[in-house]
């Protein structure tokens, strides 16, 4: 029997708008990422049977506002769904981080093994190898289940890396919209195929989604 884990981006913030590295900055939702959060809602009312979030506040909003109304079951925290530690580019926009860090951003790009950064995580491998044992503990707990995920663009990017030993060069070549669902299952000897990346079509037709990392 599948198990099903569908990775859900939070909804955006106001740093997801001005295209600025969140990290582990605790940023809350916008508005528009509270009204982006309701169509997941929508979308996923009574079609799962866990949900489990980061523990950065909009993640938690995120998962807290697709959960409401479900009578057997509400947000579980997974600190291993954390947001990338970016270290000293948090706060900062991508041309900032170009700007000020030209050769580190160079090796974070271009580096198939590590894809080391500045501080923080350390590399995008530590995290993917983070990302990827979170999401194998809940799909082993949650056997032949539908559980969400909720958590942030890098981490879910870095977990896709892990779980089909991609190299970090992959990182640079997804796009995960605020809200997008990606699914993946894994069957009885826990081996996983993708079945959607970046899926948004629970929003609005010619939605506006401002930010995708």
């Amino acid at each position: 029997m599948n198990t099903t884990i569908i990775l859900v981006r939070h909804g955006e913030t106001e740093w997801n708008v001005l295209g600025k590295f969140q990290g582990c900055k605790d940023i809350a939702l916008s508005n528009e990422g509270i009204l982006q959060a309701g169509y997941l809602h929508k979308r996923f009312q009574n079609k799962f049977d866990h949900i489990y979030t980061s523990p950065l506040k909009r993640a938690m909003q995120t998962a807290e506002i697709i959960s409401q109304g479900s009578s057997n079951t509400s947000p579980i925290v997974e600190t291993g769904l954390t947001e990338i530690n970016f270290g000293e580019w948090e706060g900062l926009t991508m041309k900032e981080v170009i700007t000020n860090f030209p050769k580190e951003f160079i090796k974070w790009k271009n580096d198939d093994l590590n894809a080391p950064m500045c501080g923080g995580e350390q590399s995008l491998k530590i995290a993917s190898i983070r990302a990827k044992k979170s999401i194998l503990k809940i799909a082993k707990k949650n056997k032949g289940e539908s559980i969400i995920i909720v958590a942030h663009g890098g981490i879910i990017k870095a977990g896709l890396l892990g779980v089909f030993d991609l190299k970090m060069t992959m990182y640079h070549k997804i796009m995960l919209g605020n809200t997008s669902v990606s699914k993946i299952i894994f069957d009885d000897d826990f081996n996983a195929k993708i079945l959607t990346l970046n899926d948004t079509t629970h929003l609005p037709d010619n939605y506006d989604i401002k930010s995708y990392v």
